[in-house]
């Protein structure tokens, strides 16, 4: 059994090298048998010749969601068919095929991608589940910009209404004319609520993204009142349009959305080293 423990580091990291959580798992793996290397790994181009190793079991030391999010990125990228090439084989409703399986150490805090799939998390677990070859499928959210999502995407949220047109699939959640206070595009439920306001239920391996945007209404016709409503509605694409900009996160990423953005549904396409 080969197996790379993959680190992503700071260009000016001042403390390189292996960390304790690290030692413990190669230490463990080794036990088990384990052909073990260690790699680190300072920019997205340095992480494919791991990813190239189709003999290679791959285990992430992390701290964040953004570092899963960065290594499932890259694996999406070599795993993507040329556009007229359709592979053989490949399952109904995917546009890539199965990603190789991942393992996640978490090294600091653990990473909320971690918690929400339910993996493994301390170096002895990981060890066995990696030794095992346990592996279970979830969900991956691609957009047209070229990125993925693995917890999914919150849009707004906080005093900043913006206006925008939600549509999933044949579903119109907000055609542009109402004030949006959030929009959760959501695989797991990292980004399920916004503001206390819990927007969806998601299940990330049931093949479907959940889609929830919540815009203030007013009732009454003598005492006017001011209550949220929140639509929700569940498919495979999600198209989000701001009428300017708006900000977002994703899997911990922030960014600013500008133009049209259309998220959709890979069913089963990641795969995680897992407990039994």
């Amino acid at each position: 059994m080969n197996v790379v423990v993959l680190t992503l580091v700071e260009t000016n990291c001042s403390n390189p090298g292996p960390r304790t959580q690290t030692l413990h798992l190669v230490d463990d793996l080794r036990a088990r048998g384990a052909q073990v290397r260690t790699v680190e790994a300072a920019k997205p181009e340095e992480i494919d010749p791991v990813l190239e190793d189709p003999h290679a079991r791959i285990v992430l030391a992390a701290d964040t969601d953004e570092q899963v999010n960065a290594v499932l990125a890259r694996l999406v990228r070599h795993a993507i068919p040329a556009p007229s090439k359709r592979p053989e084989g490949l399952p109904d409703g995917r546009t890539i095929p199965d990603l190789p399986a991942l393992a996640v150490l978490p090294l600091g805090a653990v990473p909320g991608i971690v918690t929400r799939l339910e993996l493994p998390e301390k170096p002895a677990e990981v060890a066995e589940a990696v030794a095992a070859g346990r592996v279970k499928r979830t969900d991956v959210l691609r957009h047209d910009g070229g990125g993925i999502a693995i917890d999914g995407v919150r849009l707004g949220g906080g005093d900043r209404p913006w206006r925008g047109v939600v549509n999933l699939d044949d579903v119109v959640l907000a055609d542009g004319s109402e004030q949006i206070l959030a929009c959760v595009v959501a695989n797991a439920d990292g980004y399920a609520a916004a503001d206390d306001m819990v927007l969806a239920e998601p299940d990330p391996a049931d093949g479907k993204v959940d889609v929830a945007v919540a815009v203030p209404v007013t009732v009454g016709r003598l005492r006017k009142k001011l209550r949220i409503e929140v639509r929700r509605a569940r498919g495979r694409a999600v198209a989000v349009h701001p009428d300017d900009s708006v900000t977002f996160v994703q899997d911990g990423l922030v960014g600013e959305l500008k133009r049209k953005r259309t998220w959709w549904i890979e069913p089963g396409a990641a795969g995680w080293y897992a407990g039994a």
